[in-house]
């Protein structure tokens, strides 16, 4: 890691590199940074004080592939003036057993709005899993009950690390993780991992997705299906379902729940998820939905009223969240001089 500093001729353009290491080492390994952005952010969005176009889906195979495997263009502008942005992101759902690597890889760079000149280039993998991660908090802080105890986690790859992560450094009275993972070793890996880092919390690893479901106060589905599996009737009354993967909850559970949120109305209404699949069929609408994340956040829409009720988050992940996060990070990296420059020409 090269230490950043001023550029010595201002004129010049440079932009910033930030690698992984350097993005963990202002912050970005906890989830503090992300939780603080992003409620921010959400905020400013649901005011209409962002611009975020509909991002697109390349798709090497087309529709014939995999769900997961495809490269997505996210563009957006936080703030006034703010910082704008593109998150790259490229998935491919083997690539953990095929070649050994991550499934997601992702590049975020920032430009400044008042030239448009890019200024920063992130890595931006983590930055992406970890804002993924801090919309459940968010959404379990005004969306759970109080004194919500048990979590159950379906997935534990990268991004369900990542969630019961945060939900750990975050919600001190959790109890119990209940884990579930088609893979028994990722699960049984993430439990030894928890019970290494919180001994007060008990985990289990259940034998299947049902089971955790069940037991779960907050579910947080985490996996690469393209086939729903969670029915309406494995959830308790008074849960709160952060459906993080998207496509894990049968249609049943919308049209169950007291509650749908989501982050963004027309990023979930489209693409054939679930959302969207009961849009065309005519048995859900834009006023059917409570609200959108951002909304609750900045008080304008209530979030859990009752202990009894069913909230269903549909949290989609979009382009404001990382430009946030990302933007938060460029700005603690030029603070504490961290990262490398490079020429821009």
């Amino acid at each position: 890691m090269t230490a950043a500093t001023t550029p010595a001729d201002a004129g010049k353009p440079r932009i910033l590199y930030l690698s992984r290491g350097d993005v963990a080492s202002v912050g970005g390994d906890r989830s503090d940074l992300y939780v603080d952005a992003l409620n921010d952010g959400l905020v400013q969005h649901a005011a209409g004080k962002t611009v975020q176009p509909l991002k697109p889906y390349l798709r090497v195979n087309g529709k014939e592939g995999h769900i997961a495997d495809r490269i997505i263009a996210m563009p957006a502008h936080v703030g006034e003036p703010g910082m704008s942005g593109l998150k790259w992101i490229g998935s491919k759902h083997d690539n953990p057993s095929r070649v050994g690597l991550e499934r997601a890889s992702a590049v975020i760079v920032l430009n400044d709005p008042a030239t448009n000149y890019p200024v920063a280039i992130l890595e931006g993998s983590l930055i992406s899993a970890s804002r993924t991660a801090a919309v459940t908090v968010l959404g379990a802080r005004h969306l759970a009950r109080k004194d919500f105890t048990d979590v159950a986690l379906i997935g534990c790859g990268v991004i369900g690390t990542a969630q019961i992560t945060a939900l750990l450094q975050q919600f001190g009275h959790i109890a119990t993780v209940h884990l579930y993972d088609a893979r028994r070793a990722a699960a049984d890996a993430l439990a030894a991992r928890i019970t290494a880092e919180y001994p007060q919390v008990t985990v289990t690893v259940a034998d299947s997705a049902e089971d955790a479901v069940r037991a779960g106060d907050v579910v947080v589905p985490c996996t690469v299906t393209d086939k729903p599996y969670i029915e309406a009737g494995w959830l308790k009354r008074g849960a709160f379902l952060s459906n993080v993967s998207i496509m894990d909850v049968h249609k049943d559970v919308f049209l169950a729940a007291d509650k749908v949120v989501v982050d963004d109305w027309e990023q979930s209404n489209r693409e054939k998820k679930i959302i969207n699949q009961l849009v065309l069929e005519g048995k859900f609408s834009r006023e059917a939905l409570h609200a959108e994340l951002g909304e609750i956040l900045g008080g304008t829409r209530p979030g859990r009223e009752t202990d009894d009720e069913l909230i269903v988050l549909n949290p989609m992940g979009m382009a404001v969240e990382d430009i946030a996060c990302a933007a938060e990070v460029y700005r603690r990296a030029l603070d504490q001089g961290v990262g490398t420059w490079l020429d821009l020409y």
